[in-house]
C-alpha cells in the first residue's frame, strides 16, 4: 500500500499537463469536476473532446494527436472498450502517464502503454487522489487510508 501511495503521488507531483480525454463541458459531469479541481491546484488541463471548441476557458481538441504541446499525462474519461485507440494516441504523442479513470479499467491498454514505457493508472480518479494524498479530503471527515503524523515533504502544487 504505501508503495503505491508513493508511486501516485510521485505521479501527480511529477506530471503537470495533463489531457483529460472525454471531458464534458456539462458542469455536472465529473469529468468537469475533476479537471477544474486539477486547474484550480495548479495543473495544466488539455480537454481533449471533438464536440467541443472550449471547455473551462482551454482550446479544445478533437484528438491527442492534435495537441500542439508536450503532454504528461492522458486522463482517460471514456468507456473501458474505448481505451486502447486512447492508449495508442498517448504512446504516439510521448506521454508519460495513462491514468484510467474510476470504473474504467482496460488492461489490455493498460499493458500496451506500460510496454512503450508509460506509467498506468487504471479505475481511479485524480482528483480524488489528489486530495487524499496532499491534503483535503480528511478535512471533511473522508477516511483517505494514508496515516502519517506528517505532511508529505513536498506539494504538487
Amino acid at each position: 500500500m504505501q508503495d503505491e501511495i508513493n508511486t501516485l503521488r510521485r505521479i501527480l507531483k511529477e506530471n503537470r499537463v495533463i489531457a483529460v480525454v472525454g471531458l464534458s463541458a456539462q458542469w455536472h459531469r465529473p469529468s468537469y469536476f475533476a479537471a477544474k479541481y486539477m486547474i484550480e491546484h495548479g495543473y495544466r488541463v488539455i480537454p481533449v473532446n471533438p464536440q467541443y471548441q472550449e471547455v473551462l476557458g482551454q482550446k479544445c481538441y478533437a484528438s491527442l494527436r492534435d495537441i500542439p504541446e508536450k503532454v504528461d499525462m492522458v486522463d482517460v474519461f471514456r468507456k473501458t472498450a474505448d481505451v486502447p485507440p486512447v492508449a495508442e494516441d498517448a504512446i504516439a504523442i510521448g506521454a508519460r502517464v495513462l491514468w484510467q479513470q474510476l470504473g474504467v479499467l482496460n488492461e489490455a491498454a493498460a499493458a500496451m502503454a506500460r510496454a512503450a514505457g508509460l506509467e498506468t493508472v487504471m479505475d481511479r480518479c485524480v482528483k480524488i487522489e489528489h486530495g487524499r494524498l496532499f491534503g483535503g479530503l480528511n478535512w471533511v471527515g473522508v477516511n483517505t487510508r494514508v496515516i502519517s503524523a506528517k505532511r508529505p515533504r513536498w506539494l504538487a502544487y
